[in-house]
């Protein structure tokens, strides 16, 4: 059957829930990359100990956002200040709905007077373009899509490189001929590679330092030649798309947000807005954790630790409700390390035709659907969620991250962690028929990594606020 959008769609399922939960996706691809250059543990490896490089050209949307009113719609869409903001800046973009929830997270890049650039998922994208076509807003907004979601799968506008870990600056300067220019966290500038004009943006993906390349897309083999080659003395390993998403397992991002526009009257006009077939209306939700109201999936900016970019000093989407939350208890965002004997349990379950098995556990990424959803108990009762889970070769540990009640954040304390879907799992493609197992865990802080924590941006950035 064929619906003319998502409204008509939702209508249709019976329960919201239902469908996501059954849709017939597994978790998000990297497209465009091997998947694996060398093996993810070195790979892996690489970004704490020497240098990587992640080519993000392929699975990120860009939308291009120009015309006088182009600030005006922008800041009126996020809950982030844009006090002192000015072209040559970066910063991370999080627009939330009238009820004060999360739609998704971008990096915004003020390119020029009047023209932006956002960098990231479907989910923040649309929210932006139905804003600029339907707010009566002198803007034109123009999509570079992700490869995966278009006809030509090449010919993008432009390609986007990631330089990072401890020899990151060594590469940088070898690849330049001088010394890399001393930038703050998140401001840009250009700068010449191969012979090419690049934008770089000062920025830190796997929790060391680094730079954000890009230009046109006809540069991009040439530039990533020149990054490779002067990589190669410093340890440089290209990472793949097995191994990239878990690399934010130890800098501590939440990288998928369920956009929260699923219900509500306020959002009527957009989910028809919305294409049926596009992101919202064929994601997937996955784990232990299963509610009949969708609205138990929505995230608040707290609950994913943005809190601290809530700013009440402008108007917004969202204000009213958010100025409610502020003054309300909150889960905190944490790591759970899991217990090393209780995942072996896991995995010693795939064998032997006698047992039921628990759900494979795939490495180092074991995310098995677009927006993982997983019960933290204690003594019985649900105290959080985890929404994200992957294999550390750096920390020789299985974490995940997640957000809890803040009375049981305390590092240190014993959680449960419910390790796949009731009833012997969802019609989901990545599912096979298994049973729930717990697997014991100890709230750790959050990125778990300390570098991570406390050095890498060199000022004081989102990690260290957080």
């Amino acid at each position: 059957m064929s619906f003319k959008n998502l409204e008509e769609k939702l209508q249709a399922s019976g329960n919201i829930v239902e469908m996501l939960r059954n849709a017939q996706v597994g978790p998000n691809v990297y497209p465009g990359v091997p998947p694996e250059f060398t093996n993810w543990r070195d790979e892996q490896y690489g970004w704490q100990h020497t240098c990587v490089l992640f080519d993000q050209s392929y699975h990120m949307a860009d939308l291009l956002v120009e015309g006088p009113d182009a600030f005006k719609l922008l800041e009126k869409l996020s809950i982030n200040s844009f006090n002192n903001y000015k072209p040559g800046k970066a910063k991370q973009m999080v627009p939330c709905t009238p009820e004060g929830y999360v739609i998704g997270d971008v990096i915004l890049f003020y390119l020029a007077e009047n023209t932006f650039n956002l960098v990231g998922r479907a989910p923040t994208l649309n929210w932006v373009m139905f804003h600029a076509e339907t707010g009566g807003y002198d803007v034109k907004v123009t999509l570079d899509q992700r490869t995966a979601a278009r006809p030509d799968k090449e010919n993008r506008k432009s390609y986007r490189y990631q330089v990072q870990g401890p020899n990151a600056m060594k590469t940088m300067e070898k690849v330049l001929g001088q010394t890399p220019p001393d930038l703050k966290f998140f401001d840009m500038t250009e700068i010449t590679i191969a012979g090419k004009t690049v934008g770089a943006l000062r920025h830190g993906m796997a929790g060391q330092p680094g730079f954000e390349l890009y230009g046109p897309w006809e540069d991009g083999v040439a530039v990533k030649k020149a990054l490779v080659e002067a990589g190669a003395e410093f340890g440089m390993r290209q990472v793949g798309g097995r191994t990239y998403a878990s690399n934010t397992i130890e800098s501590g991002w939440i990288p998928s947000p369920l956009p929260a526009i699923y219900t509500g009257d306020s959002l009527k006009a957009y989910r028809e807005w919305l294409p049926a077939d596009g992101y919202e209306g064929s994601c997937s939700i996955g784990g232990s954790f299963v509610s009949d109201n969708i609205e138990d999936y929505y995230l608040t900016p707290w609950d994913l630790g943005y809190g601290f970019f809530v700013k009440f000093d402008h108007d917004f989407i969202g204000r009213e409700a958010l100025e409610k939350m502020a003054a309300a208890k909150k889960r905190k965002k944490v790591t759970l390390a899991l217990y090393d004997e209780d995942v072996a349990d896991v995995i010693m379950s795939q064998y032997g035709k006698e047992n039921e098995r628990g759900k494979f556990i795939d490495f180092p990424s074991a995310v098995y659907s677009m927006h993982p959803f997983d019960k933290v108990m204690i003594n019985g009762e649900v105290i959080g969620l985890s929404t994200w889970v992957a294999y550390s070769s750096n920390e020789r540990k299985m974490l995940t991250l997640a957000m809890i009640d803040e009375e049981h954040a305390t590092p240190g304390t014993e959680v449960v962690f419910v390790w796949g879907e009731e009833n012997g799992g969802t019609s989901k493609p990545t599912v096979e028929p298994h049973k729930q197992m717990e697997i014991r865990a100890t709230v750790s802080p959050v990125p778990y990594v300390e570098v991570a924590r406390t050095q890498y941006s060199g000022v004081k950035g989102w990690r260290e606020k957080a």
